[in-house]
């Protein structure tokens, strides 16, 4: 199974405080024992929601809202992509994840990703070939 950990954003991460040396070793550490257990997939920062913005649907119109976003609580400040057994194994590996941030209190929220099987039969055999051929094209560029 895949899970989605995002890491909430903080005022301070979305005031684009940097991390320090400190804690950057801490996380570079953390990701070390992710990749060497054969967990991390992927797993990167992300810049303030003011270098941000939204693509809103209402039907077939579109609009686009600039950054920054008001409800700090709400938005990623980064994210890994895991790949685990069960909810119980990511919450474990969250649980050893140092502090995202030095000052206060940091929120880690772990999701799982659909895989193929979870649509069902909305799923068409012709849906799921569409699939394959492009994670084997992502797979080939990378």
């Amino acid at each position: 199974m895949r899970f989605m950990v995002m890491v909430k954003a903080t005022a301070e991460s979305e005031a684009g405080v940097m991390p320090s040396q400190a804690l950057l070793e801490a996380m570079g550490k953390f990701n070390e024992e992710l990749v060497k257990a054969g967990v991390m997939l992927a797993g990167e920062g992300l810049q303030p929601s003011a270098r941000g913005a939204r693509v809103r649907f209402d039907g077939s119109r579109r609009s686009v809202v600039d950054g920054p976003f008001a409800e700090t609580r709400e938005l990623v400040a980064g994210f890994w992509l895991w790949e685990l057994r069960s909810l119980d194994e990511a919450i474990e590996w969250a649980r050893r994840c140092p502090n995202p941030f030095e000052h206060g209190e940091s929120e880690l929220e772990i999701r799982q990703v659909f895989e193929a099987g979870d649509f069902g039969e909305e799923f068409t055999p012709e849906l799921r070939e569409r699939e394959e051929r492009l994670r084997a094209q992502l797979a080939a560029k990378h």
